[in-house]
């Protein structure tokens, strides 16, 4: 009889989403970055690639350099499926801008600084992800390869 043996993921499907669900993007920075052709997540981190190009796209939106780094930093960790949207801005505000970072991040202490982060703002601990979500975040980044 044979015996099948499930191989361990080697490799998530990474995500691509609307620019319009990225957390913070206003209606106004929404449409402009639609008018340069940017209407996917994949796409803002695809014409973003250097520090010169987000320089070029902060200056045609007429932005702060600040917030084009901001959105690639969320556009980046949301190509992780469990993290998606729904979580990249937490993330970043957590102090995790990438995730290669992520990747790295001990999961326990993740957990702590985004606990405290949830306390310090809201004063709730109770909205906090588990350790278990927080686990998954870092095992699925190990498995996102960097663009």
């Amino acid at each position: 009889m044979k015996t099948s043996h499930k191989a361990p993921q080697t490799s998530v499907q990474v995500r691509d989403w609307p620019i319009a669900h990225l957390p913070g993007l206003s209606k106004e920075n929404q449409t402009q970055l639609e008018e340069c052709s940017i209407t996917t997540t994949q796409q803002l981190i695809r014409m973003t690639k250097t520090p010169a190009a987000k320089a070029l796209l902060a200056h045609q939106l007429q932005v702060n350099i600040q917030d084009v780094n901001k959105w690639v930093a969320m556009a980046n960790l949301a190509r992780i499926p469990s993290v998606g949207c729904q979580y990249c801005g937490l993330l970043l505000h957590a102090g995790v801008a990438s995730a290669d970072q992520l990747a790295q991040m001990p999961v326990e202490r993740l957990h702590q600084q985004i606990l405290k982060l949830h306390v310090a703002t809201m004063q709730r601990n109770d909205l906090t992800p588990s350790v278990d979500r927080v686990q998954k975040w870092v095992q699925q980044a190990r498995l996102v390869r960097s663009d």
